[in-house]
């Protein structure tokens, strides 16, 4: 497919790395599910003030593509990214909505090579060995690990480190506040996914200043 330039973003305090990695950002990327357009922007603040930066807009919504660019467009200390990318077409909407990142919950040659020619960083999803040799081999060394808890967890990443140190990972999928240190003292894991500081009662009574709360607590965990 023919990739899509990012449109211009207003200046940032926050921004992906030189080399492309979003793994440095922060220790937590949270994953977001948004109902309502109308509270990308609040939300989006909130994660910011709290010292979450990098933020995953998952695309299980139809509100989904509009709160990417809501926030892209209002919130310019955040980096906003697209998660659930399983389509060229989730590619190429993504970054015309403002984008700053992909991450999909597993690949094909397809979907890696629209990610590689969107211009953006992105972590493909993967669980088992093979899928992360694979990736290895196409020239991809930053990955998903999903869904963590229920494909190893910590246990399953420590053993990777060895045979495989030059894959790093986001893990994603079941951890929380009190499991996110162990994943973050792995030497081959960057930063983790999670939603706990997105609770639904907290977005639903737009209660962003728990928001803001609980994601200070999260970006703590870098120290």
């Amino acid at each position: 497919m023919t990739s899509s330039a990012v449109p211009p973003a207003a200046p940032s305090a926050a921004s992906v790395p030189s080399g492309g990695s979003v793994l440095d950002l922060a220790p937590v990327v949270p994953v977001v599910v948004l109902h309502d357009v109308a509270d990308a922007v609040p939300l989006a603040r909130a994660l910011v003030t709290g010292g979450l930066p990098a933020i995953e807009v998952t695309l299980r919504t139809p509100a989904a593509l509009a709160s990417i660019r809501a926030m892209a467009a209002e919130v310019p200390d955040a980096v906003v990214g697209a998660g659930t990318v399983i389509s060229p077409e989730h590619v190429r909407d993504t970054v015309d909505a403002g984008a700053r990142f992909l991450v999909s919950p597993g690949w094909t040659d397809a979907l890696l090579e629209a990610m590689k020619a969107s211009g953006v960083p992105f972590l493909p999803g993967v669980s088992t060995t093979s899928e992360v040799v694979a990736l290895l081999e196409r020239g991809v060394h930053e990955m998903k690990f999903f869904p963590a808890e229920a494909a190893g967890g910590t246990a399953y990443l420590k053993a990777l480190s060895a045979p495989l140190p030059q894959a790093r990972f986001c893990p994603t999928g079941g951890i929380s506040l009190a499991s996110a240190p162990s994943y973050l003292a792995l030497p081959n894991v960057g930063c983790v996914g999670g939603s706990w500081m997105v609770p639904g009662d907290a977005v639903a009574a737009k209660d962003w200043d728990r928001v803001a709360r609980l994601a200070t607590e999260a970006s703590a965990l870098a120290g």
